[in-house]
């Protein structure tokens, strides 16, 4: 991957991984993970899914690594690339819980507080409104009024901010969203570019009493160039990637690595219009900390090992253990889930913590799982879950967007159904 000046190149330090262990020896069946393996073989025998790369840990050991089916899928008369441990991937919003410990270093610094208004820190942010967004108008000239409660680096870390998603509904704000083309125009924009347009724009809710899914962590991403002095990219690279020995994440991949991209199908295998990705061929002036990694299954294993490790790897402390806890809890207590496209992402039974969602109840979800576990997902299918209490995590790299929910349903239920112990 690419690396600012001065800084290590995976030919000066070898990509890291984690000890591994047999399935047995972490509490795993041996034979119910084939099973797992078989079902994912089965959808790519399918040609619903490319290819895949599952990786499941235990007790800081790796009981299961393996790649399946193709990295570039390609016309039967073509030979396609074979998936590999190492073939890279569009995570796009597992890059927000890497961005908001970035935000929490900071915090730890004293270089901000939590319950600072954006605002203090990002001028643009300081006169927000919100809109009525029952109003039928998209213009939004009658219909904004004063935020009476600023939204705050908390409520951008738990999304209670007030900002919202164009591609989740199409009530006023989102259409204004369009309109301002701030999904067409990111690979242009750079972080501020991108700041000042945003903060233009009404907010979908008053601060602090829904929670929506939200480009709140490209905003965060803005937060952590402004206090570092640094694009995004180089922080990231200098403060988390290169001490944790995430050799192979970046917002761009080197022409010298573009073989080790993974690609979804050209054409939807259900028939419906095939998300296009995002290209990562070639550097983009907005380092979107919302969704613009790329990384593979091995480097951001060890980012969830350093939270499961609670701030810790190898030696590397970045985070405190209770800060990591703190992250981990549910910021969101009584506040709902906004109705429309967030109430699909956030099912009954989590709550959201600064980065990430949190199981808060034993049953209800419609997964197993125990109560404390977190976890959140890629536009593109990837996805991850970290379970505290079992000493676990599981990561599954797809690129496959419309079938995403389904593969990530079938694969934390196949990798419960493993751990026998």
């Amino acid at each position: 991957m690419q690396t600012p000046d001065g800084m290590k190149t995976k030919s000066q330090t070898q990509a890291q991984s984690l000890p591994t262990a047999q399935p047995g020896e972490m509490g795993f069946s041996a034979p119910r993970f084939k099973i797992l393996l078989a079902a994912l073989q089965d959808q790519i025998d399918r040609n619903r899914l490319p290819g895949a790369v599952a990786l499941i840990a235990r007790h800081g050991k790796i009981a299961l690594f393996e790649s399946l089916g193709n990295q570039v899928p390609l016309a039967p008369a073509q030979s396609a690339t074979p998936m590999a441990h190492d073939s890279l991937f569009r995570i796009y919003s597992m890059t927000k819980p890497v961005v908001s410990v970035a935000v929490m270093m900071m915090v730890e610094q004293g270089k901000l507080l939590l319950s600072d208004p954006v605002g203090k820190h990002l001028p643009e942010f300081s006169h927000q409104q919100v809109m009525a967004t029952e109003s039928a108008t998209t213009d939004g000239t009658s219909t904004k009024t004063p935020v009476q409660h600023p939204a705050t680096v908390q409520d951008l870390l738990r999304h209670t901010g007030g900002l919202t998603y164009e591609f989740l509904g199409n009530n006023p704000v989102q259409k204004l969203y369009t309109q301002a083309r701030i999904r067409t125009d990111l690979r242009e924009r750079s972080n501020a570019e991108f700041s000042s347009v945003l903060a233009t724009l009404p907010l979908i809710a008053e601060p602090a009493t829904v929670w929506e899914y939200s480009r709140a962590t490209d905003v965060l991403g803005r937060l952590v160039e402004v206090f570092s002095g640094q694009t995004l990219r180089t922080y990231l690279q200098e403060h988390i990637f290169v001490p944790l020995g995430m050799l192979d994440t970046d917002f761009s991949v080197a022409p010298e690595q573009h073989h080790r991209i993974a690609e979804p199908f050209a054409r939807d295998p259900d028939g419906a219009p095939q998300m296009r990705v995002f290209n990562v061929r070639a550097p983009a002036a907005f380092e979107s900390g919302g969704g613009g990694l790329v990384s593979t299954a091995m480097d951001y294993a060890r980012f969830l090992q350093f939270m499961l490790n609670r701030g810790e790897l190898d030696g590397v402390r970045l985070l405190g253990a209770r800060t990591v806890d703190f992250m981990t809890a549910d910021h969101l207590g009584q506040i709902p889930v906004n109705a429309g496209g967030s109430s699909n992402l956030l099912l009954p039974g989590y709550g959201f913590g600064l980065g990430f969602a949190v199981r808060t109840s034993l049953g209800i979800a419609s997964e197993p799982g125990s109560v404390g576990l977190y976890y959140w997902g890629g536009l593109a299918g990837t996805t991850f879950f970290v379970d505290p209490a079992e000493d676990m995590f599981g990561i599954l790299m797809i690129q496959a967007p419309n079938q995403r929910e389904h593969y990530r349903h079938l694969f934390r239920t196949m990798v419960y159904a493993a751990l026998v112990d």
